[in-house]
């Protein structure tokens, strides 16, 4: 694997400029943080190299300095809204979230609930947060928000919020997902401090889009491609070159709502501190760049998989296909087609065609290609798997890991016993029985320990893989894209 970006570097140089922006203001700093606090796998594919959990690693230098808060927002609690890459939703990922961060030994100050109107669910996650000693805040709907400044910054705006109590210089502002509020709390902290005569201010951390790099680069198109629900879109931010005569990428969301944010800070703290929505931000990613061959190869491929990814959502019904259509723009852009630029896709649809069954293709760390087709005895994930960590392990293709005298009798429970109209062994049913058999097949020991080499591989099926297959495939750590096919006729699957 090829690397493209100097992880270490750039913890060094995000520091330094945080701790620049610190010395602005009165010894306190709201800083919000966007994207993913850990497992940031679309910075680590598109910036081969980049540490999926940078901001953690970078957090920790200023672990005597900052306190975390959470934002949560209650009508997602109520919704039980899902975090699409771990499949969780956004209350169980903040408290794994915050597990996480207290045994880093970072200091978790509270959990603020955003929008807050009495939901039940809110009421009882907040109840939950209080009994395990979590401190919570209520921060309320404001009418006419944004733009009623005179009330947003008032008694009757910010005003009515809790005031979070903090006691150290910098405070990070996070959340599970977008739209938590997580802007609208540093605001309102802003206007509390101030009103206690304390001079605090507020900075963006955004790793995506790249201010520097040029506007179609694929690393900022790679963030429209994982937007494009959301319809964001890429511009040359107009502010910061008339302000400053210097060229810079922001988002359509930031640069429309810069002006109101700005009245905002400005009403709160007297003076004018930014002169563009890239001002706000601290974002040094372009300088730790080291092979741009190399990064723009890697955020093609993204758009590539986020363009399967999103045909598979419309064929599901979650997802309109006008996103889908974005994503295609964005490939023109690049001259890409899909299916060209995705070698295993082209190999697993062949292997399909030939075989008259449903096929999956991995690449591996050498370029090879391993595939694999529905059996019998088990399903096309979990052959293509057997076949790749063979291959690695240097077995032959003729060898058995694991007995049908050892499988069978799998199947034919799940079938009799169980019920299931597929009784095939899925990947994670195969892995245990490989593990088992381990136990006294050196032959299945070594083809299991090249698991790990998976990490990173691309991997494609020509049919859509269920959610938990998914989770195995993303636990092993490749990456993975499926033709937009179901795997069966039956509307629901077992």
């Amino acid at each position: 694997m090829r690397i493209g970006f100097d992880r270490d570097l750039y913890i060094e140089k995000q520091t330094e400029h945080i701790l620049k922006r610190m010395e602005q203001f009165d010894n306190k700093l709201y800083l919000e943080f966007g994207g993913k606090l850990f497992d940031d796998y679309h910075a680590a594919r598109v910036l081969p190299g980049f540490d999926v959990n940078a901001k953690v690693k970078l957090l920790k230098n200023f672990a005597d300095k900052a306190e975390i808060v959470f934002c949560i927002n209650a009508n997602s609690i109520e919704k039980n809204k899902i975090r699409a890459d771990f499949g969780i939703t956004y209350d169980q990922d903040l408290l794994r979230t915050i597990d996480a961060m207290r045994g880093m030994g970072l200091l978790v100050n509270s959990v603020v609930i955003t929008q807050y109107a009495d939901q039940p669910g809110a009421i009882t996650f907040r109840n939950m947060l209080e009994q395990r000693g979590v401190k919570t805040y209520k921060h309320y709907p404001i009418k006419g928000y944004p733009t009623d400044v005179n009330l947003i910054v008032s008694e009757n705006g910010y005003g009515a919020n809790e005031f979070v109590e903090t006691t150290r210089p910098l405070v990070v502002v996070t959340a599970p997902g977008p739209n938590s509020g997580k802007l609208a709390t540093c605001l309102s902290q802003l206007y509390h401090e101030n009103r206690r005569g304390v001079q605090a201010g507020y900075a963006k951390f955004e790793t995506f889009p790249v201010w520097n790099l040029p506007l179609r680069h694929p690393v900022n198109l790679a963030y429209e491609a994982a937007t494009a629900d959301l319809k964001d879109v890429n511009m040359i931010d107009p502010l910061h070159l008339d302000a400053y005569g210097v060229t810079a990428v922001n988002y359509n969301r930031d640069i429309e709502g810069f002006p109101i944010v700005n009245t905002i800070l400005t009403r709160i703290t007297n003076k004018t501190i930014y002169q563009s929505p890239t001002d706000m931000g601290v974002n040094t990613i372009a300088s730790c760049i080291v092979d741009d061959e190399v990064v723009r190869e890697a955020a093609t491929q993204e758009i590539v998989r986020r363009y399967y990814k999103t045909w598979c959502e419309c064929r599901m019904g979650r997802e309109e296909t006008d996103t889908a259509y974005r994503i295609e723009k964005l490939l023109s852009q690049l001259d890409v087609d899909p299916e060209s630029a995705r070698p295993v896709a082209v190999a697993a649809k062949r292997k399909a065609e030939q075989s008259g069954s449903k096929a999956m293709a991995i690449e591996l760390p050498d370029g090879r290609i391993v595939t694999g087709r529905s059996q019998s005895l088990m399903n096309a994930a979990a052959s293509c798997v057997i076949n790749a960590i063979k291959t690695l392990a240097g077995i032959a293709d003729e060898v058995h890991l694991m007995s049908p005298v050892i499988l069978e009798p799998i199947v034919k429970m799940k079938r009799e016993t169980l019920g299931r109209r597929s009784p095939k062994l899925n990947l994670e049913e195969m892995l245990v029985a490989l593990s088992i058999c381990a136990a006294t097949n050196p032959m299945a020991e070594l083809a299991l320990s090249k698991l790990p080499q998976l990490k990173g591989c691309e991997a494609h099926t020509s049919y859509m893989v269920t959610a938990p297959g998914t989770n195995i495939l993303r636990s092993l750590g490749m990456n993975v894209t499926c033709e937009a096919v179901f795997e069966t006729d039956a509307l629901y699957n077992d």
